[in-house]
Parts: C-alpha cells; sequence; structure tokens
C-alpha cells in the first residue's frame, strides 16, 4: 500500500516539476573570445519555441531580452509546432515585435521547413511566414548569409527532411554546407545557425566560429553522467544535447529551447534563452553562466 502511494506522490510531483520546468525559462549566458572582433558583441538566441507562451505576448521572454540589451536576436527555427491546421500568428507577432527592438537573423528548423516542402497539407503559410518578417525588418536565412556590422557573418543553413529522420546519416554529405552557402568568411567572425546539432564536425570543416543549433530539446530529460535521455529523433543518452561544445578554437553551442511539443516532457531540462558574448581575443574560449530565470 505504501508504495503505491509512493509512487503516486511521485508521478504527481514530477509532472509538476515539469510543468514548471516548461514554463519558467533560465537566461545562460556564455562568453565566447575571437581575433576577428574588434569589440564586444552580445547576441539572444532563441531556439524551439513550438508556440510556447511566456505570460501574455511573450512579456516575460521580452522582458528577459530587454534586460540582456542584445546588438541582435539570432533565431534557430521551430518557432511553432508544424501540424495540420497550423497556425504562424503567434509566432509572426513575436518575431515583428522584436524586430522593433533590435535586429533579427532568423534561420528554419524542421518544423518551418516542413511547411515550405508541404504546401499541398499547409498552403501558402510559409511563403505568408517569411513574408510579414521580412517585412517587419527581419533578414530571414534560408541558405543565405548576411553581415553585421562589418566584423560578424551570420549564416543560415537548411537541413533536408532526411537529416531529421529517426534514421538520419551520420554524416553531411560532402561539401553540403559550401554548395548552399558557399564558402565560410574566414576574415569575419562565422556564426551558423544550423537547426540540428548532430554535425559538429561538418560545421567546423566548413569554417563556422560558432555553430548556433537546438533541436535536442536538452534530451527531455537531463541525467548527469548520462546525458539527455532522448531526442526529437528518439536517439538516446546523448552529452551533446545542451550546452557548449568546443573542437579547438571552434564552438557550438545546443540550446535547450524555450517550448516542447508532442512529448510534452522536461525534467532537469528547464527552457532557455542563449546570451552570446563575443569579445576580442587572440583564441575563441568558451564559459557557461547562469544570469537569471524568467
Amino acid at each position: 500500500m505504501w508504495m503505491w502511494i509512493v509512487a503516486a506522490a511521485t508521478a504527481v510531483w514530477l509532472c509538476l516539476r515539469s510543468a514548471f520546468e516548461r514554463k519558467v525559462f533560465t537566461t545562460d549566458v556564455y562568453e565566447l573570445r575571437s581575433e576577428k572582433v574588434t569589440k564586444e558583441y552580445t547576441f539572444a538566441f532563441l531556439s524551439d519555441l513550438h508556440d510556447n507562451k511566456f505570460g501574455p505576448g511573450q512579456r516575460r521572454l521580452l522582458a528577459a531580452i530587454d534586460r540582456v540589451r542584445p546588438d541582435a536576436v539570432l533565431i534557430g527555427g521551430d518557432m511553432m509546432v508544424v501540424k495540420q491546421g497550423v497556425e504562424i500568428e503567434n509566432a509572426l507577432y513575436f518575431l515583428k515585435r522584436l524586430a522593433r527592438r533590435y535586429p533579427v537573423y532568423c534561420g528554419n528548423g524542421n518544423h518551418e521547413n516542413r511547411l515550405d516542402r508541404d504546401r499541398r497539407h499547409y498552403g501558402d503559410r510559409y511563403d505568408r511566414y517569411v513574408s510579414g518578417l521580412t517585412a517587419a525588418g527581419v533578414t530571414y536565412l534560408s541558405d543565405a548569409s548576411a553581415v553585421f556590422d562589418g566584423e560578424v557573418q551570420i549564416s543560415g543553413l537548411d537541413l533536408p527532411r532526411k537529416y531529421y529522420r529517426k534514421r538520419c546519416p551520420s554524416l553531411l554529405a560532402d561539401g553540403f554546407i559550401s554548395r548552399r552557402l558557399g564558402q565560410a568568411d574566414g576574415r569575419r567572425f562565422q556564426i551558423l545557425l544550423v537547426h540540428s546539432p548532430k554535425f559538429f564536425d561538418a560545421y567546423c570543416s566548413w569554417g563556422a566560429d560558432l555553430a548556433l543549433t537546438g533541436h535536442y530539446h536538452g534530451g527531455t530529460i537531463w541525467l548527469p553522467f548520462l546525458g539527455g535521455v532522448m531526442t526529437p529523433q528518439y536517439e538516446f543518452f546523448r552529452k551533446d544535447c545542451q550546452g557548449l561544445h568546443k573542437k579547438g578554437k571552434r564552438c557550438m553551442i545546443v540550446s535547450r529551447g524555450l517550448g516542447t511539443h508532442s512529448i510534452n516532457l522536461r525534467l532537469n531540462d528547464r527552457a532557455q534563452l542563449v546570451v552570446v558574448k563575443v569579445r576580442p581575443g587572440q583564441e575563441v574560449k568558451g564559459s557557461g553562466q547562469k544570469a537569471g530565470r524568467g
């Protein structure tokens, strides 16, 4: 009898904890150094919002971004959940509000790509989404690049559907990124917005100083020493589901994301707003620290 009571109480606590972690986010700051910049830059990075709401009109999320005072806001994709009957208005409204405050650079995730590919089901929603954002001043980077302030190049890479499947290739095809984006900018600090963290080696080989990714939702449940329990592609116990990862001078930050879909669960895996500070220095170094919660 007592075992059943304890089990039931534990299940209730886990459900309540998961609901809390989905609705209260942390602001995590990562500090990098590069000799390619001559002054400090602050970027806010948002990924995997999936229509999650942090107060009316995203009030708490906007307030957290305002406290950071970023030079630009970078979007890593999956701002909505794309299923039959999907609407784009919530994501559009939020990103338009951001664009009135800051320069915004927006890349695609697999959900935005799904809107684009499957027009039989989703009609012109992708075109309306992109045109709405560009009309609001957002720089939309679908296999495209833009220079920010002369010293930073921001590139957005779209990954085809096969790289998001359960049994996806373990490597990107040779030359895939260069065919989509051309060569990386070796003179400027090169940021790559690419939704999946899976291909870090390819991002480094292409020349990304910093790859900003998401998609894994922090592994859903984060276990110390073991990593994320499960990714959206049903890969288990990956240790690259969140945080800062380095290969030599090149870095990748994996956002835990701000929302969930399908598996609406988070444990030891609170939603996350990522802040990146890039400072002048002789080499890229990385450190992470929590700045607060929202």
